[in-house]
């Protein structure tokens, strides 16, 4: 799943994409409900402007199970743009809150679809998710255009204006829900940390080594900065992921004994999504070996928990799996 070049879906044949997502789903029922649907909401109301979006959240949970009626459905009244994030991606929680954001200031004029990987995987598998996080827009049933990465704010409004006013004329539900409340002054930004601003754009020009040095510095300055703690975290992962063997866990597996094999198997694991079986391989590394090599898979593992929230059942477990193995 993860790669580090961070591929920028907007160079994908829009036509694959299309194929893909068509196969997918029904579109056809999707379509004639939707275009029938659709003819009150074109007409204009007695005060002359065009009907109103039902009220309601303007960021949703998405699963599997969900996704042909939030997602495919919706996209026929306004745009969808769907958030491909995973727990234990760093520069994630720093891209879904912006966009997060920006859904609440639109009040309906698009829908945010936040959507775990992990926990929906058939869906990363359709839109051929190389890395996350991900942001794919999705209208009339089809997706359109996408990044991948944790764009700057500025550059992600952007990237929302331009979405909406490509779309604005084909789509009623936008204009109506830009009219419904009139007069409305948009939220001032907040301002941008500088310093993450910096270390974000070294993320996508996809210079690892100037994003760790930032974020680095961030952490040097203010050691207790979660934000900075995971999203180093990630890059430094990412750095080591970006160099690891193809072979890793083939190696690892015909040896045992070799602690190296066994740290770049697990992150190779890791990055491929079969996280337990990472975090049992270091804990098995660990029961195997003493001195300095005992404790340098303890630290590796210790690192890779970084990834992932504290309270995630898979660090729990391991953490605890670990304590085992070394007392």
């Amino acid at each position: 799943m993860e790669d580090v070049t961070r591929p920028d879906p907007r160079q994908q044949s829009a036509a694959a994409l299309s194929a893909a997502f068509s196969g997918a789903v029904d579109l056809s029922a999707v379509k004639a409900r939707a275009e029938a649907a659709r003819q009150p909401a074109a007409q204009p109301t007695p005060g002359g402007g065009a009907s109103a979006p039902a009220t309601g959240s303007w960021v949703i949970d998405v699963t599997e199970a969900t996704f042909q009626q939030e997602v495919v459905e919706r996209s026929m009244q306004v745009p969808v743009v769907v958030d491909l994030w995973a727990t234990w991606c760093g520069p994630c929680k720093q891209l879904s809150p912006v966009l997060e954001r920006l859904a609440e200031q639109s009040r309906g004029a698009w829908v945010l679809a936040k959507i775990d990987v992990d926990a929906n995987p058939r869906i990363a598998q359709l839109f051929q998710v190389r890395s996350v996080p991900t942001v794919m827009a999705i209208a009339g049933g089809q997706p359109i255009d996408g990044f991948a990465g944790a764009l700057p704010e500025p550059q992600v409004r952007e990237w929302i204006t331009a979405l909406l006013d490509a779309l604005r004329d084909q789509m009623p539900g936008i204009r109506a829900a830009e009219q419904a409340v009139p007069g409305e002054a948009e939220p001032a930004e907040e301002p941008e940390d500088p310093r993450f601003v910096a270390a974000e754009e070294a993320l996508e020009r996809g210079d690892l080594a100037a994003a760790e040095a930032a974020y680095q510095k961030i952490l040097d300055a203010e050691p207790g900065n979660e934000e900075a703690r995971a999203a180093l975290a990630q890059v430094r992962f990412e750095a080591r992921a970006a160099a690891a063997d193809p072979t890793a866990v083939e190696r690892a597996d015909a040896n045992p004994d070799d602690v190296d094999a066994q740290l770049a198997a697990a992150d190779a694991e890791i990055a491929a999504q079969r996280v337990e079986q990472a975090f049992l391989r270091l804990v098995g590394t660990v029961r195997r070996t003493s001195g300095d090599e005992r404790n340098r898979v303890r630290q590796h593992l210790v690192n890779l928990f970084e990834l992932f929230p504290a309270d995630d059942q898979r660090v729990i477990a391991a953490r605890r799996n670990l304590a085992s193995a070394l007392f």
